[in-house]
């Protein structure tokens, strides 16, 4: 069982177990802060697009990245940029061509649930009201 730090110890509480669950599931600041920083790469439509993509399709030059999510070539790289930091996708030069690819298992999970869960929704959306009401 975790222990509540000593700086909310004096917090009365309702389901003591409960806390414990909750502390635990939480996890430490570091964890939840390196995860609050890929989803907010993530909560861009841009880059989710890209990142679906690039899931699916498997590596693919940036000129057809473009093509396939309607973005400028220069929009692209830019995220690309930005994704390749944050260690999420890796680019493989052949040629004068570079070939990104997913290299994230943790992103690949993650967006291999959404597209499942989007599938198992009728064709509506995951953000919907599907099956409530």
């Amino acid at each position: 069982m975790h222990l509540v730090p000593a700086e909310r110890a004096g917090q009365r509480t309702i389901d003591g177990h409960r806390v414990c669950d909750a502390i635990a599931a939480v996890g430490e600041p570091e964890a939840v802060r390196a995860w609050a920083d890929c989803f907010s790469l993530l909560s861009d439509p841009g880059r989710l697009s890209l990142l679906l993509a690039l899931h699916e399709a498997g590596p693919i030059a940036v000129s057809d990245l473009a093509i396939a999510t309607g973005m400028r070539d220069t929009a692209v790289s830019q995220a690309l940029r930005l994704l390749r930091t944050a260690g999420i996708v890796q680019g493989e030069k052949d040629g004068r061509i570079v070939r990104y690819r997913l290299v994230d298992g943790q992103i690949a999970a993650l967006l291999k649930h959404c597209t499942a869960h989007d599938a198992n929704a009728d064709g509506t959306r995951s953000g919907g009201a599907s099956g409530t009401g």
